[in-house]
């Protein structure tokens, strides 16, 4: 198996390849179709295409001339004024090469670059709008000077639905020769959350152990705690038996090198599939968001997850 990154030589490099986001691509491709382009403002959780889509802007404006009008940046490496001021200004100052009359500059994680760069931005994007246009990428568009998102076109990224990663999961399965069947794709698709370059990453590290992957394989990469081991602690808990919930609870954090914080949110996920009243999962819920603060604001972790087992007993019990 060669030795290459996944996400690399997975990644789109046409408007017809971008999976999950088909609203933006349809618009943005029309754009840049018609060479009426905006500087845009792409929002939106990892992994769902943001700067896979500034890429093939690029690539579909400048052809084989892409590299000479294109500047990258990543604005949580490189966020102060110094920055905007000197290398963005001087590639916005000049001429593009070839038909298209202007350059393109993309500052990814625009949302890291300081409230000093932002107002040094918002100017160079206002004198250079002739010879330049600006592809903003970001997690949270709220971070994002007002002045900025109003010179931007906005659009707003989505995770990416169970259908789109398995596409992509189809896809690399294919091309790599791999077996894997519906379970793993569920598991693939669980933990990455809806982003496809940690479900890529995910089948990457997988396949390198062995081409048959299973979802135990995948667990194991994942270092998460087992939907099942999670069910087994919190039926003990309603049932009333602290003490063996708690001895389960220290066999997976122990055995299976589990973070607090993951089994906390294996516990949130869980909640939902109880037979309990809706009412007692609302309180449980909350009760597992106080525990999740506590955990990352430094308390100890186990000590936290017993306190909210023991919420688990009392509700069990009727006295949560």
């Amino acid at each position: 198996m060669e030795s290459e990154i996944w996400t690399e030589k997975f990644r789109p490099s046409k408007f017809s390849e971008v999976v999950g986001q088909s609203d933006i691509i349809k618009r943005v491709e029309a754009l840049t179709n018609s060479l009426n382009i905006p500087h845009f403002l792409f929002a939106g959780p990892a992994g769902t295409g943001k700067s896979t889509l500034a890429l093939i802007i690029v690539k579909e404006l400048f052809k084989e001339n892409w590299k000479e009008n294109y500047l990258e940046l990543n604005a949580s490496d490189e966020r102060g004024i110094q920055i905007v001021r000197e290398k963005v200004k001087n590639f916005a100052r000049t001429k593009s090469l070839g038909s298209v009359p202007f350059k393109v500059i993309f500052l990814d994680e625009a949302d890291a670059l300081t409230p000093e760069a932002q107002q040094a931005l918002r100017r160079t994007m206002e004198n250079y709008s002739a010879t330049c246009r600006f592809i903003l990428s970001c997690n949270y568009s709220s971070k994002i000077i007002d002045p900025i998102q109003s010179r931007c076109v906005l659009f707003r990224f989505k995770i990416l639905e169970k259908k789109d990663i398995e596409s992509v999961i189809q896809k690399i399965a294919e091309t790599e020769n791999l077996t894997l069947n519906q379970e793993v794709a569920e598991v693939l698709y669980e933990g990455s959350e809806g982003d496809c370059r940690k479900c890529i990453n995910l089948i990457q590290s997988t396949a390198a152990i062995s081409p048959n992957i299973t979802a135990d394989l995948v667990s194991t990469i994942l270092s998460n705690s087992k939907p099942k081991d999670i069910k087994i602690i919190l039926d003990y808990a309603l049932s009333g038996d602290f003490q063996k919930s708690r001895e389960k609870l220290l066999d997976v954090m122990l055995k299976e090198s589990i973070s607090g914080q993951d089994v906390v949110k294996a516990i949130q996920k869980e909640i939902w599939n109880l037979p309990v009243e809706p009412e007692l999962k609302v309180r449980l819920t909350e009760k597992t968001g106080e525990t999740e603060f506590r955990i990352v604001e430094g308390s100890d972790p186990f000590i936290q997850l017993q306190s909210l087992i023991a919420s688990f007993v009392l509700a069990g019990l009727g006295k949560g």
